[in-house]
């Protein structure tokens, strides 16, 4: 056995599965647990956007790309709920762990950073897909808008969840209180989801903010499932999807170098030794 730990080989092999579906059921058991949270307050808020835009705006605006207006910002609201809540899962997650000082309950089993990067981001794309699919059912009952290319969408929610559950993961491992995490959700992540085309057509920009747009992984997202459930985007859908990939994985790859590291975490980190 010392002879095993000496050589950093794991009793469990090159992945411990049992472990990372623990974590991973874990995080979608916390989630779960508070569902009237978690996704009926999703589902509610954004019923709230589509009734207030359609008293607003709804009887007064024109197509938009050729769609009616009600139908064009569906999309954009279900992804922009997804995008929210994705982040708020694995940040809320991992910052309340720090907080409370049972974080070590996750660092002491042998589980390695990308074991650990694989369980936290389960959690996040669960929840980011269940609230897609409820927002999805809900608009299918109400605007009776069919999905024209449904694993399209899928894509686009499985890779929008990823990227934000990587990113609230990064959140939750820099911020030392809630009030630094509550900040970044108000002044970054809820901004980049509205201005990323959630309610508009992004060609109506000037050509400056126009040419930005392009490099904002949001609006990549976003015109995916909108491309997805109606047929029409801003963008490539192919161009989207690439955007989103690099995203994604480039982050996933910060994340984990910094679960490596045990950066903000090294308090209640043990050795590699001691985790074979």
């Amino acid at each position: 056995m010392s002879q095993q730990h000496d050589l950093g080989i794991r009793r469990f092999g090159s992945i411990n599965w049992i472990g990372l579906f623990t974590l991973a059921e874990r995080e979608i058991r916390r989630f779960s647990s508070i569902w009237s949270q978690t996704v009926l307050a999703p589902l509610v808020t954004a019923g709230l956007f589509l009734v207030i835009f359609t008293i607003a705006i709804g009887p007064q605006r024109g197509a938009v790309m050729g769609v009616p207006f009600m139908d064009f910002i569906a999309p954009g609201i279900l992804m922009m709920t997804v995008i929210q809540n994705a982040f708020a899962n694995t940040s809320f997650s991992l910052l309340s762990a720090k907080i409370q000082g049972n974080i070590i309950d996750t660092m002491m089993p042998p589980l390695s950073p990308f074991e650990m990067l694989l369980g936290y981001l389960a959690g996040g794309v669960a929840r980011g897909l269940l609230v897609a699919v409820t927002i999805g059912v809900g608009v299918l009952v109400v605007l009776r808008v069919v999905p024209h290319a449904p694993l399209v969408t899928l894509m686009f929610v499985l890779l929008g969840s990823a990227f934000m559950a990587a990113l609230g993961i990064l959140t939750g491992i820099f911020a030392r209180r809630f009030d630094q995490m509550a900040a970044i959700t108000n002044f970054i992540i809820t901004p980049f989801a509205f201005l990323s085309g959630s309610f508009y057509s992004v060609q109506s920009l000037p050509p400056v903010l126009y040419a930005l747009t392009y490099v904002n992984p949001m609006f990549h997202m976003i015109d995916g499932v909108r491309y997805g459930v109606l047929g029409v985007s801003d963008s490539s859908p192919v161009l989207g999807a690439v955007v989103c990939i690099i995203a994604t994985v480039g982050l996933c790859y910060v994340t984990w170098r910094l679960l490596i590291s045990g950066y903000r975490l090294k308090p209640w980190r043990v050795s590699r030794r001691a985790r074979a």
